[in-house]
């Protein structure tokens, strides 16, 4: 006869919002997608004239660039990534859970599209997205 092990999935660590402590996996998407909205705004401000120089860099690069530009990602796309997601995989740097991905309004979903089509339009990825950790067992 054989022992049958059951293992429990441990749950992620309680979040600390701003409204207060987020120990679902729902609420924490929910802290996590205000939080991406929160950092992510338009610029509303035009009289800085160094986000008006950057502005005018992009949107001259995106229009004088050949046809060749990458192909931009759809909400849809991101959802599909992350219903993908395995569960049981450790946390990337930003030490969100991918069941916390998995939980993520659609809002949040649209955002993160928007945010990858930033970066392809830009043809910069940030220097933090380059980095891993990796653990060795």
């Amino acid at each position: 006869m054989t022992k049958r092990v059951m293992t429990v999935p441990t749950p992620s660590p309680p979040l600390v919002t701003p409204g207060g402590i987020a120990l679902s996996d729902s609420e924490k998407a929910e802290a996590l997608a205000d939080n991406l909205e929160a950092q992510f705004q338009p610029v509303t401000d035009p009289s800085v004239p160094a986000v008006i120089e950057i502005v005018d860099m992009v949107l001259r690069s995106y229009f004088l660039s050949p046809a060749s530009e990458p192909q931009l990602t759809t909400p849809d796309e991101v959802l599909e990534a992350i219903r993908g997601l395995k569960v049981s995989k450790a946390p990337g740097p930003n030490s969100v859970p991918n069941r916390v991905l998995k939980h993520l309004p659609m809002q949040a979903v649209s955002l993160l599209a928007r945010i990858f089509n930033a970066v392809l339009r830009t043809h910069h990825i940030p220097q933090t997205w380059k980095h891993i950790r990796v653990i060795c067992p």
